[in-house]
């Protein structure tokens, strides 16, 4: 009886592990590997951005879809949601394929 329980306790802790892992693993995605380094930056926020124009001018020379791009934003920022104000700054991820990021 006693080997079956702890068998059972080892099997949940063992599943529990993989799980996690593999949960963790899927939210720390990385930018597609396009070949050229990846570079982090801060931005100011002007007037009529928002993250989707944002996520238009730099996700695409990462391999990232808008979508992609924005959930990666929100994370890097810590924003709960879509909203950003003129004059804060937002740090963003761009590649150095697509040149340098004050020039979009």
């Amino acid at each position: 009886m006693r080997r079956n329980i702890l068998a059972a306790a080892i099997m949940v802790m063992l599943g529990f592990g993989f799980c996690r892992s593999t949960i963790l693993n899927t939210l720390a995605k990385e930018p597609a590997d396009t070949g050229a380094p990846v570079y982090y930056t801060s931005i100011e926020i002007s007037d009529g951005d928002s993250l989707w124009s944002i996520a238009h001018r730099y996700a695409p020379d990462l391999g990232l879809t808008t979508a992609e791009y924005i959930d990666r934003l929100r994370q890097m920022n810590r924003l709960e949601g879509d909203t950003i104000h003129e004059g804060r700054y937002l740090t963003v991820m761009y590649s150095a394929a697509g040149g340098n990021p004050s020039s979009y």
